[in-house]
Order: C-alpha cells, then sequence, then structure tokens
C-alpha cells in the first residue's frame, strides 16, 4: 500500500507540473545556452567623485569605492562602470584627459585601482574603465609637444587655418562656445567640440589609432574587463570642413541650432570601433573570456544599431551601444504607445544574436525622480528591471536620489553651464544629478567625514530623509524594491523568455514574460494619475489566473494578492505590477488532476 501511495503521489506531481507549465524538480531548467557574464547583467555606473569620500578633502576616490563595494553585493549588482579616474586637470572632472596610463591623485593611486580590481572580482564584481577617445586635456604630453609644433605630434591634432579674420568654419562646440580656438603666437585654430581644454585628436593620423590601441591594451593587460567608450560618434570630422547648416535659420548659431552631419557619425566612426572590437576579440582567444565594449553616442536607432557591427562586411562592434532613448523620449505626457513604440523598436531594429539594453539616467541627464517625480519612480525601476537584455543603474536610483538644483550659479562647476550665465544655467548645468551618494542622515550624507570642511558639490537638502540607511531599516523601500527586482530578473523567465507587449486600454503599457516549462508574468504599467481597470486577457487570452509577484512602491495591489477575475484588476494610479500568470487551460486542468487524485486517494483507504 505504501508503496501505490508513493507511486500515485509522484504520477499525481508530474501531472501536476506538466499541466501547470511548471518544470518538475529535478529536470534541466532550461535548454538554452549559457549567457556570457554581461548578457543579462545589472551594470551600475559610479561616478567616482560622488560616491565616497575616504580621506575627507570632500571628493571622492578609490578607496572610498572599494570601502562600499559590499553595497553593490547586498543590491545584486553583477558589473560596474567607473566614470574616468585618469590624470586630469580636471576641466572637465575627469573627461580631460592628460595621461591615459595613470591615476589622477585626486582619486588615488594605480595600487588603490588595482586593490579595487581585486576586490571586486573577489565580490564576483567585472569593473569597466570609461575611455574618453575623442580628444584629451590641452595639459596632456602630446599637445603640449603640439602646440609648440613638435613636427612628430602636430599632426596628433587638428588644426586649420582662418577663414579671413575668423574661425575655420562655424561649428560650435557642445560647452556652447566656436569649436575653434587659436593659441597665442599661433597661426592656426585647433578643433575641440567639447571645452577649449580639450584638445580633439586626429584620427587620420594612423599614430594616433596606434596610440590608442595600445592604451586599450595597456588596461586589458591589467585585468580591467572592458570599457565604456565616450562620445565614440565624435572622433571623425569632414575632412573638407564645410560649414554646417542651421535647423532654424533665423535662430541662434549654437550647438542645438546645427545638423551635425559633418562632426558626427560618420562612416570612420564605426569603422574605428570595428577595429577595436578585433582587438577586444583577441584577448577573448587567449582565454575564452569577453572583454566588454559599450559605446556612448547620442544618435538615432539606424546610426545606433551600426554600433553593433556591420554583417555585410562581417565586421563586429560594440557588445552593448547604449540605449538612451528612455532618457530622450520619454517624458511624464508620454502614453503607452509611446513606451511600447520604443521597446519594440530597439528589440525590432536590434541585428539577430545581439543583446538589448536599458538606460534611464546617467551623469549628463535629470535623475529619473526628478524627471518623473517620486511617485513614478519606482515603476520605471519596475519597467526596467523586467525589460528582456541588460539594464543600467545609475549610482542613486537604487535609492531614489533626486537633482539638487539648489545649487547656485556662483555654485557650478560644469563647464556647460558656466560657460552660461545666472538666467539660463539651469537648462544647461549637470552638477545637480553628480552629488554626493546619501549613504545616512550623518554630516554630509555620510559621503565624508564630519571634519571635511565641504563637499566639492553640495550634498542634496533632502538626505535626512532619502538615504540608504534609513531604506535599509525601513520594511519597504526603494532599496529593497530594487533588490528584489534584480533578483526577480535573474530567474530563467526573464533571462531567456520572450517577450511580447501591448498598448491596453484605459493608457497601460502591458507586457508579458514567458518561457516555455517555466513560470509566465504580466507587467503592467499605469501611466495616469489615476486608478485603472485592466483586463489581464488583454495581453493573453488563454490567462485564467494571476498572482501578484512584486508591485512598485505604495501600490494599490499588494504582493501576493490573488487574482481571479483576471478581467478586471484594479490598478493604482502611477502604480507598475508584476503579476505571475496561468492559462485557464492549465488552471483547469490542475484542478481536474487534484480533484480525480483526491478521489482514488478516498476509495484506498
Amino acid at each position: 500500500m505504501r508503496l501505490t501511495v508513493s507511486l500515485l503521489v509522484a504520477i499525481g506531481l508530474g501531472i501536476i507540473a506538466v499541466a501547470s507549465g511548471k518544470t518538475a524538480p529535478g529536470r534541466q531548467s532550461h535548454d538554452h545556452g549559457s549567457l556570457d557574464w554581461w548578457e543579462a547583467g545589472v551594470f551600475y555606473q559610479i561616478y567616482p567623485r560622488s560616491f565616497k569620500d575616504s580621506d575627507n578633502n570632500g571628493v571622492g576616490d578609490l578607496k572610498g569605492i572599494t570601502e562600499k563595494l559590499n553595497h553593490l553585493v547586498d543590491l545584486g549588482i553583477d558589473d560596474v562602470w567607473l566614470s574616468p579616474v585618469f590624470t586630469s586637470p580636471m576641466a572637465d572632472f575627469g573627461y580631460d584627459i592628460a595621461d591615459f596610463r595613470s591615476i589622477d591623485p585626486l582619486f588615488g593611486t594605480m595600487a588603490d585601482l588595482d586593490a579595487m580590481i581585486a576586490k571586486a572580482k573577489d565580490l564576483g564584481i567585472r569593473v569597466i574603465l570609461d575611455f574618453v577617445p575623442n580628444h584629451t586635456s590641452d595639459e596632456h604630453e602630446w599637445f603640449v609637444k603640439a602646440k609648440n609644433n613638435d613636427p612628430a605630434f602636430r599632426d596628433f591634432y587638428v588644426w586649420r587655418d582662418p577663414r579671413g579674420n575668423a574661425e575655420p568654419n562655424n561649428w560650435q562646440s557642445v560647452f556652447r562656445t566656436p569649436a575653434w580656438t587659436r593659441l597665442p603666437g599661433d597661426s592656426q585654430y585647433y578643433l575641440h567640440q567639447f571645452d577649449k581644454k580639450q584638445p580633439d585628436l586626429n584620427y587620420r593620423n594612423q599614430r594616433v589609432k596606434d596610440e590608442m590601441e595600445s592604451m586599450i591594451r595597456f588596461w586589458l593587460d591589467k585585468g580591467v574587463d572592458g570599457f565604456r567608450i565616450d562620445a565614440i560618434n565624435h572622433v571623425y570630422e569632414d575632412p573638407q570642413f564645410r560649414d554646417e547648416e542651421l535647423i532654424d535659420p533665423k535662430g541662434e548659431l549654437i550647438w542645438e541650432n546645427l545638423d551635425h552631419k559633418y562632426t558626427q557619425n560618420l562612416p570612420e566612426c564605426y569603422d574605428l570601433i570595428y577595429d577595436w572590437r578585433d582587438v577586444f576579440d583577441q584577448y577573448k582567444a587567449r582565454d575564452n573570456v569577453t572583454r566588454l565594449m559599450m559605446t556612448e553616442a547620442y544618435a538615432n536607432l539606424e546610426q545606433t544599431m551600426l554600433w553593433y557591427g556591420n554583417p555585410q562586411r562581417n565586421r563586429k562592434g560594440a557588445h552593448i551601444p547604449f540605449n538612451f532613448a528612455m532618457i530622450n523620449r520619454l517624458s511624464n505626457d508620454s502614453r503607452a504607445g509611446d513606451f511600447k513604440a520604443i521597446v519594440d523598436e530597439w528589440l525590432d531594429a536590434m541585428p539577430a544574436g545581439q543583446q538589448a539594453n536599458w538606460v534611464l539616467g546617467n551623469h549628463d541627464r535629470p535623475r529619473i525622480a526628478s524627471r518623473f517625480g517620486r511617485d513614478r519612480a519606482s515603476s520605471f525601476a519596475v519597467l526596467e528591471m523586467t525589460l528582456p537584455g541588460i539594464a543600467v543603474v545609475y549610482y542613486g536610483e537604487e535609492i531614489g536620489m533626486e537633482d539638487n538644483r539648489d545649487i547656485t550659479f556662483e555654485e557650478t562647476q560644469d563647464p556647460q553651464a558656466a560657460n552660461t550665465n545666472p538666467d539660463v544655467y539651469q537648462q544647461f548645468t549637470r552638477d545637480p544629478v553628480r552629488t554626493p551618494f546619501q549613504w545616512d542622515d550623518t554630516a554630509y550624507a555620510g559621503f565624508t567625514g564630519a571634519a571635511a570642511r565641504e563637499t566639492w558639490l553640495p550634498v542634496h537638502p533632502n538626505y535626512r530623509q532619502i538615504n540608504l540607511a534609513a531604506q535599509k531599516a525601513a520594511p519597504q523601500s526603494m532599496f529593497k524594491l530594487y533588490q528584489r527586482l534584480i533578483q526577480l530578473r535573474k530567474g530563467d523567465t526573464f533571462r531567456y523568455g520572450d517577450y511580447e507587449s501591448k498598448v491596453m486600454l484605459n493608457n497601460v503599457f502591458g507586457y508579458t514574460r514567458t518561457l516555455e516549462g517555466h513560470e509566465s508574468y504580466a507587467v503592467v504599467v499605469n501611466l495616469n494619475d489615476n486608478d485603472v481597470n485592466v483586463n489581464l486577457q488583454e495581453l493573453h487570452p488563454d490567462v485564467g489566473a494571476a498572482k501578484v509577484v512584486l508591485t512598485s512602491l505604495d501600490a494599490k495591489l499588494k504582493e501576493g494578492d490573488e487574482i481571479t477575475e483576471v478581467f478586471h484588476v484594479i490598478v493604482g494610479a502611477y502604480d507598475a505590477v508584476v503579476f505571475e500568470i496561468s492559462s485557464s487551460a492549465s488552471t483547469l486542468g490542475v484542478s481536474m488532476v487534484l480533484m480525480l487524485f483526491a478521489s482514488i486517494l478516498r476509495s484506498l483507504f
């Protein structure tokens, strides 16, 4: 009898597993090939000046990052990307590099970086460095020699004769100045698409290409796991140096009003990345470990897809061309159709075999909680973390940090804003999104010691309410939501599963994540400031039951809620909800099996 019952139990459990669409214990969890270390990762961007200060000088440093790496482990982060830490006069806070192979003393030493990388790897975290190829600092040895007419280095940069008594053409810099500067005593102008202390390199000189490739090899040999390549679409410009056309012929001659067809996204920019990808792949060929290339370029979809590579020419490109659509195209006025279009366009355009990526914020754009409001920030976190592919988290997003718009013009550090005036600087400053991380409610938010004179940028005044320590202690918080989301997306369905989206009734964006033999999920994002009725059968007509797995903060629905009337689900204002769903067929199948099983047991006993 005991054997009969055991056999029946085993058969019953197997039937239930099949009927419910879930894999029985002990079976292979999926039949997909393993993903590479980066392919479904959560990348965390650290702005080193603002993460953690270890020596009380008010500026974050490498030892501070090392001290706080366990925070990333707690969060569930796989990979960390550091904004520049190389030797620099800091005219653009490290994006003006005076030596590509040394660490600026402000951040520490090469030994400090080695120690940080070693600890990160011990903790299972890969380290990506920023690479700034478009320009150097004007204090770089190459430019010092170039401006002194050293024939070996003059052609490392872009020089042009005046046009009459003026600049060579009408090109403007991103930082709202002419893109040309003439040094005292020099007959020519040099090009700088950013600050005048950031002269553009001349990649039509093969020696420049060779030097930069050598720099890449230097850091890969030291053990870094890859590079995020900054402003790559600026590295080549029109060899004829033609004027760019004004978008508004009657408008002002500023960078924003120029059609940049002669200074951005030239074909040679892509070829350079394809050549560098060959270098990265040479390293992988040695030990079968991927060195990652991430490219940053604000461009249209067609241009951005070319960073992945050119299949017609059998050329590989970046593993991750950053996807800025959510930053550039979403606003508080965006509707469900806008969300669907942005996600679907990328997935549809992406070459086969590549990975998508989603970016909500970075060091150049306003923070999520400031762009969309505190009540919506957690819903955007749910959205990003449940989409297929890679997610990128900017430091502070995990606690809902906000822009510090109280920074005065006199306190402004960002050259992009400092080159304007007190009336308009707020439109251009990036300082508010770069303020110190808010660790706790002690002096300076725990970013530096109480003995420090000041921090390089003022800490946001709300740090006593919004800080990591408080959120760790709270029953629910943005930090704990990110923890849960990152853990959820490491499941097979979110790593490997299919994605299908729909604009639902009542301005709701919805999508399903499904994988045969595994749990199925539906995600709905209410884009309204009022409660709405959601019919989950709009996403799939076969949905028979649902259970709330996770929600945005303070949502109307609660984790664990069982939904039986799937055609009538009330979702709160601005709420995002992740449901585990089952089909009506499987729900009915399980019920019938359980009834049959119970009947058999009753007859036996």
